[in-house]
């Protein structure tokens, strides 16, 4: 058995981390796999690891070596002395989800569907474990965990909850829909910054506005066309009652399919976040996922992702505030933030949020990592828009602002049928391509790379 040297005295936790070790049992990994003794040609060809793992070597450039190893002594390619040379890269994911009531179940159930995909695109064997309660309660999170024993990673995922939040405040009667959204967007008017919006990304501002014209002239529409060419034939008070009858029954599927209601809410809810501030409820689950996160830092991890999504991005900004003060001001180096399809300004740009502009300013200030991948074709995310930039001059952290190029992972006709319905390609950061990207969400969850070596070798595609 070939057993690397021990860590060097004074050797860091990190710096182990980052030597990539090696243990084969030969000669039990050639007699089970095999089914023959181990040769002597196969044990100078496995000697040959020693010349080629350096402590700092790069696993990529490992890889193919050992390949080729495997295929000099067992004459073909050994995915078990692959998966055998490698130490377990052990990674914990945060997942904090958008304004959405359909809660962990749907989630759950969308990882398991991409990483089956993931796997049919790497060969890579995937299993998603089953969802239970989090250490901290059903009510705060929920947790699962996914193996990649191809590539030796191990992660534990946990999905931070506040949908049961969401469903409070989640508007179900469309005449209170059409009252509150007034009201909401009445207060937008007043506070919201929306020329420095329009500066920063137009898609965005026709996003937000839309909903409540549409809400308007679509059903005014759909009952006005049949009452006056139905006028002509019927007494005018019974046009009227059939375009009405016309329009409730019409136009709200059509409202839906342009994803109208859902936008609604969620600048009603945002409006009053801006406005009010997040609540004691939401405080307090904020506080609860900010002690599960300052709690696992000091875990025996390789990295350590806390994932933001949509409406998630706005929290997130707060969360991480709350998770800096837990750890004295500084965050280990295998921590990164991420924001997938970031919205952060739909709060930030409203004048009245002050509790928000605090949160931002005070993360301006702290130094930890933060990729923000956002589409520009996504008119509901704020692409290349850097949420510290809009409170500060100037920031402390190591930030990377980048598009995932969806258009380069889809075959043509997926991706345009695709962005036919905005709503679904809004969650596009959470699946997997027709082909694979480094910056998809099962490669940043569940494979090899580290979050920067994604980065890395996502800036290499032309």
């Amino acid at each position: 058995m070939i057993i690397p040297a021990e860590p060097a005295e004074g050797e860091t936790g990190e710096q182990r981390r980052q030597r990539h070790r090696i243990a084969i049992g030969l000669h039990m990994t050639v007699e089970f796999h095999v089914g023959a003794p181990a040769v002597a040609l196969a044990a100078a060809a496995i000697d040959a690891i020693e010349i080629v793992m350096t402590p700092a070597a790069d696993i990529a450039v490992v890889f193919p070596v050992v390949d080729e190893i495997a295929v000099i002594a067992f004459g073909r390619a050994h995915a078990p002395i692959r998966a055998a040379v490698l130490e377990k890269f052990k990674r914990k994911v945060f997942y904090l989800g958008g304004f959405d009531p359909r809660g962990v179940r749907f989630y759950h159930q969308l990882y398991r569907e991409q990483a089956a995909r993931y796997a049919a695109l790497t060969s890579e064997a995937i299993e998603i474990s089953g969802r239970q309660a989090g250490p901290a309660g059903a009510a705060v999170s929920a947790r699962w965990t996914v193996g990649n024993a191809t590539a030796g990673v191990e992660t534990d995922y946990e999905y931070l909850r506040w949908e049961d939040l969401i469903g409070k405040v989640w508007i179900r009667n469309p005449l209170n829909l059409a009252v509150r959204s007034a009201r909401a967007y009445a207060g937008h008017a007043r506070h919201m910054d929306f020329l420095r919006m329009r500066r920063l990304r137009k898609g965005p501002v026709i996003t937000i506005l839309y909903p409540p014209l549409l809400a308007i002239l679509i059903p005014l529409l759909l009952a006005l066309v049949p009452a006056l060419i139905l006028s002509l034939l019927i007494p005018w008070w019974a046009a009227a009652l059939v375009g009405v009858g016309v329009s409730a029954l019409v136009s709200g599927r059509i409202l839906a399919k342009l994803v109208v209601p859902w936008l609604l809410r969620f600048m009603t809810y945002h409006g009053a976040l801006a406005a009010k501030g997040p609540g004691e409820a939401l405080d307090a689950r904020i506080d609860a996922f900010a002690g599960r996160i300052a709690a696992e830092l000091d875990g025996d991890w390789d990295e350590v992702q806390l994932v933001t999504h949509s409406a998630g991005t706005i929290l997130g900004m707060r969360l991480l505030r709350r998770v800096i003060a837990l750890r004295g001001g500084t965050l280990p180096d295998r921590f990164v933030m991420l924001g997938l399809g970031q919205v952060v300004p739909v709060i930030a740009l409203r004048r009245d949020a002050h509790w928000y502009h605090e949160d931002l300013k005070a993360l301006a200030d702290a130094p930890f990592r933060y990729v923000d991948i956002s589409s520009p074709p996504d008119g509901a995310a704020y692409f290349d828009v850097n949420p510290f930039r809009l409170v500060a001059p100037a920031y402390a952290a190591r930030v990377d602002m980048l598009s995932p190029r969806f258009h380069l992972f889809y075959e043509p006709h997926n991706y345009h049928g695709g962005w036919s319905n905005k709503y679904e390609a809004h969650f596009d950061y959470l699946r997997v391509g027709d082909r694979l990207s480094p910056l998809d969400f099962i490669s940043l969850t569940a494979g090899r790379r580290t979050v920067d070596d994604a980065v890395a070798a996502f800036r290499t595609i032309p």
